[in-house]
């Protein structure tokens, strides 16, 4: 084994990797990511804890970019494992043109990679990709421990994190749609299992194999195709609810925002900042997976609709996005995307990125956008004045303090569409309910009051301009008739 030395990265070692000048041996090693181990020192953490956390080694193949950009992909990899509920004992990366087949890394650093598990006691290996199921074999037989791959986190902490029922079946239909073809891939590890026990895990849980349980342990692919069956029959009715909710909200001509981001980058602080929506708030990778819609007052009087998104990172897995597909169309069918991100990421450039390639996935990259960078109480004035030279229309907040959200409410006001008829109409004065429905759905312009009734200027939808037909009055000799 190396000694630690030969795995500090160098920023310019790759800059130009064509050239020939560096030794193929000394450029494809493995090198260790420093400042990822989360080892808990204290114990009454551990006790507090109840429980002995999964100790992992995480691997990661740089195959394009910057080092920085590797370093900064594994160390969100070490975020989303200590979210499952892991310790990170070490990081490596290997620069490569491509993974390796066979086993991710190459035969050869496979011996380097159990020297570093054997020498750190770690029982599991994490790999910043997604691996195939002969990947999986070949990695769990030379290491003699579990592997699982960046996919089948993110499942696992999804699987933690579900709360309602659409939520939880989301989740087992990705799950098992994951699993499927990994069956035999999974091999010893899954036998040694005695099955998952929900969110908590059990004696045979742990990363990676949270959730449906004995149905992913045990069964065969006849089985679990039934269930996978069951599942999206489940998840279809279930999208029935969603959608008629949402075409009463159209036919009512209410506007919907969504806000949609990077995994904690504050989405739901800002939710509960706009309406006091009391959704869970918390400093973890994908806190919240159940969308929730609240109802938001502009400060014309008008109504919309503000509905809180599953978080997005790089590389969602694609079992993910097809599961939640019934949820994402809320994105796809808002009149504005609020895109949340956050100030104080060391990549927040690589964010936007991510969430525009997911948005595209479920046909919401065209609607309109209106960027909003947050957590700037934390972040430092360099990078705000950075952010602000790349993004002059960004709307800069922090959720957490409420700087600059009366700002961001007024842009998304700004923005919310207008309804497309022009309407001058005198209700009568037993006709409140058409009066408060117009302050409600429409856009007010003049308002006064005659003898006969409301004398109203609006813009409204077509469905509620016909209710105010027989009403209406064209012109201003009208109006001066209706009072005479």
């Amino acid at each position: 084994m190396r000694n630690q030395e030969s795995f500090v990265p160098v920023e310019d070692e790759f800059d130009d990797v064509t050239t020939g000048e560096l030794d193929l041996s000394e450029r494809q090693s493995l090198r260790r990511v420093p400042g990822l181990s989360t080892e808990l020192s204290d114990v009454t953490e551990v006790e507090y804890r109840q429980l002995r956390l999964e100790r992992v080694v995480l691997v990661g193949v740089w195959t394009d970019g910057t080092v920085t950009d590797a370093e900064n992909s594994l160390t969100e990899l070490a975020a989303l494992a200590e979210t499952a509920g892991s310790q990170v004992l070490e990081g490596l990366i290997q620069r490569r043109t491509r993974p390796d087949p066979a086993t991710y890394i190459g035969r050869g650093k496979v011996d380097d990679l159990s020297a570093v598990v054997l020498a750190s006691g770690a029982d599991t290996v994490i790999c910043d990709g997604e691996l195939s199921p002969s990947q999986l074999r070949n990695l769990e037989q030379r290491t003699k421990v579990k592997v699982v791959d960046r996919t089948a986190l993110i499942l696992d902490i999804f699987a933690q994190h579900a709360k309602s029922k659409e939520g939880k079946a989301q989740v087992e239909l990705a799950q098992l749609e994951y699993l499927l073809p990994r069956l035999r891939g999974w091999g010893e590890t899954l036998s040694r299992q005695t099955g998952g026990s929900g969110r908590g895990g059990g004696a045979g849980g742990g990363v990676g194999v949270r959730g449906p349980g004995e149905t992913k342990l045990e069964t065969d692919r006849r089985r679990i195709r039934h269930r996978i069956s069951r599942l999206r029959r489940e998840i279809k009715s279930m999208r029935t609810v969603r959608v008629t909710k949402r075409a009463r909200r159209t036919r009512n001509s209410v506007p919907a925002v969504a806000i949609a981001g990077y995994t904690n980058a504050g989405k739901s602080s800002l939710l509960n900042r706009l309406t006091g929506a009391g959704v869970l708030v918390e400093n973890a990778l994908f806190a919240t997976l159940d969308p929730t819609t609240r109802k938001a007052t502009a400060s014309d009087g008008r109504l919309y609709t503000l509905s809180d998104t599953v978080g997005f990172v790089r590389h969602l897995p694609h079992q993910i996005v097809e599961a939640f597909r019934s949820t994402l169309e809320e994105v796809a069918e808002a009149d504005l995307v609020v895109h949340v991100v956050d100030g104080t990421h060391p990549d927040p450039e690589e964010q936007v990125r991510a969430v525009h390639a997911v948005l595209a996935e479920v046909s919401a990259d065209r609607l309109p956008e209106l960027l909003v960078v947050n957590k700037t109480d934390a972040a430092d004035e360099d990078t705000l004045l950075r952010l602000k030279r790349l993004w002059p229309d960004a709307i800069f907040v922090s959720a957490h303090s409420g700087r600059g959200i009366d700002g961001l409410r007024a842009a998304i006001e700004e923005r919310l569409p207008r309804p497309a008829v022009e309407v001058r109409a005198v209700l009568p004065y037993d006709r409140g309910d058409l009066v408060a429905r117009v302050h409600r759905t429409g856009d007010v312009l003049s308002t006064s009051h005659l003898p006969e009734g409301t004398l109203l200027h609006v813009r409204v939808g077509a469905e509620l301009a016909a209710e105010l037909a027989p009403f209406e009055v064209q012109r201003e000799s009208q109006v001066a008739g209706v009072r005479s």
